[in-house]
């Protein structure tokens, strides 16, 4: 388990919940093949959705650009070993009027 060798790199989200992605994502790594990014990237993902709500973002890998519009206080992004993950809750639109 990697868990604990975690490097942020940015972050806008509160330090529990860093430290929860940080977890999952240890533990992903734990049940999936290093180089199973979808898989890994999937268990994040499920995770967040169900115990924050729904509409998260993961991406992992080892070599991505990225530029992500988030929610507030909905954003992390950093490295478990060769891999960089990237954790995030798009914009909810507004309600439409009915």
């Amino acid at each position: 388990m990697l868990e604990g060798k975690a490097v942020l790199a940015e972050a806008d989200m509160s330090l529990r919940m860093q430290q929860h992605a940080m977890r999952c994502a240890s533990q992903a790594l734990d049940l999936h093949d290093v180089e199973d990014y979808r898989q890994i990237a999937r268990v994040i993902k499920q995770e967040f959705d169900k115990c924050y709500g729904i509409g998260w973002q993961c991406v992992v890998g080892t070599s991505y650009g990225c530029y992500v519009t988030h929610s507030q206080g909905n954003f992390v992004y950093f490295s478990l070993g060769k891999l960089s993950f990237l954790l995030f809750r798009g914009v909810m639109p507004p309600a439409s009027a009915s």
